[in-house]
C-alpha cells in the first residue's frame, strides 16, 4: 500500500519552492512513499505568473508527487487578510481535496500518514485531527530560532518575563540554545509587537504539539541548538534536513527579462575570481533616499567591485511590496554612476542564485533571510549581515557570534521595516564591512568554505541530512504501523 503524506506550503512561490525541494528529497528515499502538495493560491495580489512558476517547480512529472491547486475563498475585503486568517479561510477546501486523495472508490486508495505543513498554516493542525493523523512541520528558519522561539513562549506562559518590558530592566538573556548571552536590544520586533508577539507566542504552543518537525538546518551548522531541542523530552522530534535550497536557475522570476539577466551574468563571467560584493536585500528589502545614497558612498569609497540589486522603499512593505526607481541619477550622488561605470552595476531585481553561484562573487551583504544564507554558505561566500525584519537579527547574531561566518555592520541595527522605521546605517559603517568581507584569505572566508564543504557532505548518502531524511521516514512508516493497529484493536 502507498503511504501518502499531504504538504501544505504557505501561499506564495517562495515557500513552494523549498516545500517541492524537500517533497522531492523524501519520494526519492522510499518508494512506499507518495506525496500530494496542496496548494493555496496567494491572495488576488498574487503574480499572474504564479500558474507558470509553479508547473515548472513539477516538471519532470513523477508519479509519487502530484500538487493539487485549491481555489481560494477570500472575504470581501479591500484590505489583505493576514496570512494565518486567509489560509484558516482556505480549511474547507483543503478538506473536500484531501477527501478526493482518500476515496476509497479509487483503484488503490493510498494510506494517509500525515500532514506536513508550513509554519504558518497551522491551522491545517485541526484537518490532521479530523483525518485522524500526525502533523508534522516544515520549518524554514533555522533551528536557533525555533530554540528562542519555544524558550520566550514557555518563559511568557510561566510568568517569567515580559517581553514588551525586558529592555527596561534586562540587558542580555540566556537562551539554552545559545552559547553566549543574546543582546535584549537586538530582539526581533516580532517579540515586542503587540500585533506580532501574540501570532508568534500563540504559534509556538502548538508547535509543541506537533508529532516531528522538519527543520531547514545542518547538523554540523547548528550542532549545540540542535542538541539543546533534541534534548528536551517535552518537545517534538527535530529532523535536521537540510540546506533545503531550490538551486535550479530560472529566468524571468519577477518579470525581469532574460536579456538583463543574461549581461548581468555574463559581466560577472568577465570579472577576477572573488573580487565582486554582492548586495541583494530579498522580497521586501527597498530604501530610502538617504539610506540609498549612503550604500552608494560605501562602494564608492570601498573601491571594490560591485554588484547592486536596488529596490524602492515603500511605507507598507507588507501592504504594498517594492518597486524599482526609474531614474538612478536623480537619487544617487553626483556622478557615482559615471565613477563606477568600469567596476559596478546597480540594478534592480537579480537572480540571487545564479549570481551567487559565479566564481567573481567574493561577499553578499544580506538582509540575513534564512534561506538567503543557506544559498550564500552553500556557494562559500561569506556575508556582511544586515537584518531588516522578521527572524532576522537572530540569524545574524548566530551567524557573527556565534557560528564566525559573517561580518557584522554593527553589533545591532534599530528597527524593523514591518514597524515601518529603520535607523540610517552609514556610509562608514558599510563601507568597514565590505573592506572586511572581501579580504582573501580571512578566518571568516576560511571558515566558510569549510563549512560549505560540509553542508554538501551533509546531502550525499552518509550525511546527517540524509541520515535524518531517513529517520523521517522510517518514523512516518512506523507510525502509520502504529494506527492501523490501533484502528483494528478498536473494532
Amino acid at each position: 500500500m502507498t503511504i501518502e503524506l499531504v504538504f501544505i506550503p504557505s501561499p506564495g512561490i517562495g515557500h513552494l519552492r523549498s516545500t517541492v525541494e524537500l517533497a522531492k528529497q523524501l519520494v526519492n528515499g522510499d518508494d512506499r512513499l507518495s506525496i500530494t502538495v496542496i496548494i493555496i493560491p496567494r491572495s488576488s495580489a498574487g503574480d499572474a505568473n504564479d500558474s507558470a512558476q509553479i508547473s515548472s517547480l513539477f516538471t519532470p512529472s513523477r508519479d509519487r508527487l502530484r500538487h493539487e491547486t485549491i481555489s481560494v475563498t477570500e472575504q470581501k475585503t479591500t484590505d489583505r487578510l493576514p496570512t494565518e486568517i486567509y489560509v484558516e479561510n482556505q480549511k474547507p477546501q483543503v478538506r473536500e481535496t484531501v477527501a478526493k486523495i482518500l476515496d476509497p472508490t479509487r483503484p488503490s486508495p493510498p494510506q494517509l500518514a500525515g500532514f506536513v505543513i508550513d509554519m504558518f498554516c497551522i491551522a491545517m493542525m485541526d484537518l490532521a485531527d479530523e483525518f485522524k493523523v500526525p502533523t508534522y512541520m516544515a520549518y524554514t528558519s533555522n533551528a536557533t530560532f525555533l530554540g528562542i522561539l519555544l524558550h520566550l513562549q514557555k518563559m511568557h506562559d510561566e510568568k517569567e518575563y515580559d517581553t514588551s518590558e525586558l529592555s527596561e530592566s534586562v540587558k542580555e538573556l540566556e537562551f539554552p540554545c545559545l552559547t553566549r548571552p543574546y543582546p535584549v536590544e537586538c530582539l526581533p520586533y516580532i517579540f515586542n509587537s503587540r500585533r506580532w508577539t501574540p501570532f508568534f507566542l500563540a504559534q509556538a504552543r502548538k508547535f509543541r504539539r506537533m508529532k516531528g518537525i522538519l527543520v531547514n538546518t545542518v547538523a554540523e551548522l547548528e550542532p549545540h541548538a540542535l542538541k539543546v531541542l533534541s534534548g528536551d523530552g517535552h518537545l517534538p522530534q527535530v529532523y535536521p534536513v537540510g540546506p533545503v535550497l531550490h538551486l535550479q536557475i530560472e529566468s524571468g522570476d519577477s518579470g525581469d527579462d532574460g536579456g538583463k539577466e543574461s549581461e548581468i551574468l555574463r559581466w560577472l563571467d568577465e570579472q577576477p575570481a572573488r573580487s565582486v560584493v554582492f548586495l541583494c536585500f530579498g522580497s521586501f528589502g527597498g530604501f530610502s533616499d538617504e539610506q540609498t545614497r549612503e550604500i552608494a558612498v560605501a562602494l564608492d569609497r570601498s573601491g571594490h567591485r560591485f554588484l547592486w540589486s536596488l529596490r524602492l522603499a515603500s511605507s507598507d512593505v507588507l501592504k504594498d511590496g517594492i518597486g524599482d526607481y526609474t531614474n538612478l541619477e536623480e537619487i544617487l550622488p553626483e556622478g557615482f554612476l559615471d565613477r563606477t561605470s568600469d567596476r559596478g552595476k546597480v540594478i534592480g531585481w537579480a537572480p540571487q542564485v545564479a549570481v551567487l553561484a559565479k566564481p567573481a562573487i567574493g561577499g553578499f551583504v544580506t538582509h540575513c533571510g534564512w534561506n538567503s544564507m543557506l544559498e550564500s554558505l552553500w556557494f562559500g561566500v561569506p556575508m556582511v549581515t544586515w537584518p531588516l525584519y522578521a527572524e532576522q537579527k537572530v540569524n545574524a547574531f548566530e551567524m557573527v557570534e556565534e557560528l564566525g561566518l559573517a561580518v557584522e555592520i554593527r553589533r545591532c541595527i534599530r528597527g524593523d521595516l514591518f514597524e515601518g522605521a529603520m535607523e540610517t546605517v552609514t556610509a562608514e559603517d558599510l563601507e568597514r564591512a565590505i573592506r572586511r568581507v572581501m579580504e582573501q584569505d580571512s578566518d571568516v572566508r576560511n571558515r566558510v568554505t569549510e563549512m560549505a564543504e560540509k553542508c554538501h557532505v551533509a546531502l550525499i548518502d552518509g550525511g546527517s541530512s540524509k541520515a535524518a531524511l531517513r529517520k523521517f521516514i522510517q518514523d512516518v512508516v512506523e507510525n502509520v504501523g502504529s494506527l492501523n493497529l490501533s484502528f483494528a484493536q478498536s473494532l
